[in-house]
């Protein structure tokens, strides 16, 4: 067998009897790359978060420019934070119209595990240039205190 030459090698073409033979197809074609994205237009996109602590609260931060504060819901409990939204995308007449298209519309959220219990009562929610910071002051479990018995 002959060797291949450096283009038989890069697109995987084949010459039979001296007439260039086009590659194989690969088992995924274009209608396969269009049922996956049509399966993936109705589920919710996965918010991105930088989740660190300092000294007495836990911080979490996403970018979620474009997202009105009526359409963003963020629900906690003492060891899990979920932030649900949606950001409405600008309707455009003609889709042909586009060059590229890679910022997300629709709904999103995220659900994180917090590696320590929060004070709920006194977490705080913050929007700044498009940047939601949530800062959520941790329980400190070690802390006591002395009660005063009192006579009834």
């Amino acid at each position: 067998m002959a060797k291949q030459s450096f283009f038989e090698r890069l697109t995987g073409a084949v010459k039979v009897g001296g007439d260039e033979v086009e590659p194989k197809q690969s088992k995924r074609s274009r209608e396969d790359d269009a049922d996956w994205l049509d399966e993936t237009a109705d589920k919710e996109g996965e918010l991105t978060v930088d989740v660190y602590q300092t000294g007495d609260m836990i911080v979490v931060k996403s970018m979620i420019a474009g997202v009105r504060p009526e359409d963003l819901d963020v629900t906690i409990t003492r060891d899990l934070i979920t932030i649900h939204g949606k950001r409405e995308s600008e309707r455009v007449e003609n889709e042909d119209d586009y060059f590229v298209r890679e910022l997300y519309w629709g709904s999103f959220s995220r659900t994180i595990e917090l590696p320590q219990e929060i004070d709920v009562d006194e977490a705080e929610a913050v929007e700044k240039h498009g940047l939601l910071i949530l800062k959520l002051p941790k329980l400190d479990k070690k802390r006591t205190s002395k009660l005063k018995v009192r006579t009834v």
